[in-house]
């Protein structure tokens, strides 16, 4: 593997998305001859997600750009952890936690989050319960700037989480974002993660580059694509470098 060799970029949903949430983005990457896999992140637990993703990775055999969005940055944070084939992380109004620090403690460090009034619960054969985004909420909630027909089927498709996902710490004992270097793209009106959050982990990662929205939501890959293209194409460069 040589490190001028074109890197494949791995995007990595969140909670309440699904992988074609992406596809504005992979759409863009394809323009600029970059291939994309968008990973189907089960949101079963931090650890068990993150080994998945671990496994695409070691499949393509490439070097790797690796995107997360939201509960996606806590798995990026893991599954990157001491990978050699990870050469750049993009967050994308995602988690970067610290050990010890889990999603509802990163969404709570700062006011603005309005996702717990948004949610409903339901018990999992598994054990605990399971969470998804009320439809008739979803639009506001997740993607207010996207329109209320395609924000109806994003609200129908989405993926649920696990009560076990949002409060699982990472563990592996060093992030990948302490070594490998990452870029920032988010929304300022994120209602899930609030942007004063957002800030605070992209500057405690020492993020190479930070782009913030005006306007946008948490959907800022649907809503936002070009900017969100742009981010990763920063990465794609250095990891080409």
């Amino acid at each position: 593997m040589t490190s001028t060799a074109q890197p494949v970029v791995v995007l990595v949903h969140g909670a309440f998305a699904e992988s074609a949430s992406w596809n504005r983005v992979i759409q863009r990457l394809h323009d600029h001859r970059f291939t994309a896999v968008a990973v189907a992140n089960p949101l079963r637990g931090v650890e068990g997600d993150a080994a998945y993703v671990r496994d695409v990775i070691a499949g393509l055999g490439r070097p790797v750009v690796l995107v997360g969005h939201s509960y996606g940055g806590m798995v990026i944070s893991q599954a990157a952890a001491g990978d050699p084939a990870v050469r750049a992380l993009v967050y994308v109004g995602a988690f970067v936690p610290e050990p010890g620090e889990n999603a509802l403690l990163l969404a709570a460090k700062f006011e603005g989050s309005t996702l717990g009034g948004a949610l409903t619960a339901y018990p999992v054969s598994s054990g605990g319960n399971e969470f998804r985004i009320d439809e008739a909420k979803f639009h506001h909630q997740f993607c207010a700037d996207v329109d209320p027909g395609e924000a109806a089927l994003m609200a129908a498709t989405q993926r649920p989480v696990t009560e076990r996902a949002l409060t699982d710490v990472l563990t592996v004992s060093e992030p990948a974002w302490r070594t490998t270097p990452s870029w920032f793209v988010h929304g300022e009106r994120d209602l899930n993660i609030p942007a004063a959050a957002l800030r605070f982990m992209a500057e405690r990662a020492g993020s190479r580059g930070t782009r913030e929205i005006a306007g946008a939501s948490h959907a800022v890959a649907v809503s936002q694509p070009d900017a969100v293209t742009a981010a990763i194409l920063d990465a794609a460069v250095h990891a080409q470098g």
